[in-house]
């Protein structure tokens, strides 16, 4: 994205640097959402709150998609979140409706596959947290890169499946009382 004037007499505007933050806010509250779920804070207003998580964390991922390849300094390789405390709690809150099916990968193979809410929101919790430390450390192009880049390999595609599934599971609840 090129840098675009502000309003006159302004800094130039720092479409990136905006972005980082939009995608900061996003990634937040995604792991406020699905940490308040999994707690327990509100469970008649668990799904909706998870739908608009998963909703809300995906557009920022859409944003990050949309760019051309976002470039950063690599990062330090990170060991993986652990994420299994989050994904044990949230199995809890949503025993009985956690198991769904999904098509593996829809471009190439009709496969379907089982697989769980809990899991997919846990791994897209643990793909968000690198991001927000490299932003809070004021590294924003490398939180947009390690975002960006773990979107399109595996988050997007678990935020997607698993909002389909929220959808259809809200939908099943409301209409089906």
């Amino acid at each position: 994205m090129s840098e675009a004037p502000a309003a006159s007499g302004a800094e130039p505007l720092d479409e990136l640097g905006v972005l980082a933050e939009a995608t900061a806010l996003a990634a937040s509250g995604y792991l406020d959402g699905v940490t308040s779920v999994a707690r327990g804070d509100a469970p008649a207003t668990a799904l909706p709150v998870l739908l608009l998580a998963v909703s809300e964390v995906s557009v920022a991922g859409a944003r990050l998609g949309a760019l051309a390849d976002v470039e950063a300094a690599p990062a330090a390789p990170a060991a993986p979140e652990d994420v299994s405390a989050l994904r044990d709690a949230l199995a809890a809150v949503l025993a009985g409706v956690d198991d769904y099916a999904d098509v593996l990968e829809p471009l190439t193979s009709p496969e379907v596959v089982a697989r769980r809410l809990s899991d997919d929101l846990a791994e897209v919790a643990a793909a968000l947290v690198p991001g927000l430390r490299a932003s809070a450390e004021g590294r924003g192009d490398e939180a947009l890169a390690a975002w960006q880049a773990s979107y399109l390999a595996d988050w997007g595609a678990r935020a997607a499946s698993a909002l389909r599934a929220l959808q259809s599971l809200l939908a099943h609840v409301r209409q089906h009382p």
